[in-house]
């Protein structure tokens, strides 16, 4: 797992819209603080939760200067259709290859449910250069986290 100093990996994926556009995170470098919110899977509770608290404290993490940004390795379509549902105004990127899940060292297995090379639930600021100033990491991926602890850590990065 990346720490506060390492240099955060930069990687492609596909936005979850209809159009299915490309996405790469080297081009929001140097435009504020980025969120990058890694989570297991669209449309479970804890997912849902999470990355409706997200749009919810959107035009705060805006206000500090941030863009937001949800990792996962579901497709675009369910990414899509996800945003729609929810009405998430943020980008929701496609990692279904799972190099950024795996370059972030986030990659976990839900046996049980039988999800395998998903990401685990964590967020990390990173700030214009491409440095991670904040990391966080859940325990169980059923957590979520301190919403007003991540605002803090944006406002200083």
């Amino acid at each position: 797992m990346l720490e506060s100093g390492d240099t955060a990996p930069t990687f492609t994926a596909t936005r979850g819209t209809s159009d299915h556009e490309s996405f790469d995170l080297e081009d929001h470098l140097g435009d504020g603080p980025i969120v990058l919110a890694f989570f297991p899977g669209a449309f479970t509770p804890p997912c849902t939760n999470e990355m409706v608290a997200f749009q919810d404290r959107l035009e705060e993490f805006r206000e500090a200067g941030a863009t937001v940004i949800g990792v996962s390795a579901d497709s675009a379509f369910s990414l899509g259709a996800f945003r729609d549902e929810h009405g998430i105004e943020f980008d929701l990127v496609s990692d279904t290859a799972g190099d950024a899940i795996r370059d972030y060292d986030l990659e976990i297995d839900i046996e049980d449910l039988g999800l395998y090379g998903i990401a685990n639930r964590a967020v990390l600021v990173v700030d214009e250069d491409g440095t991670v100033t904040y990391s966080w990491v859940a325990d169980d991926p059923t957590n979520e986290p301190a919403y007003d602890d991540l605002l803090e850590a944006v406002e200083s990065a």
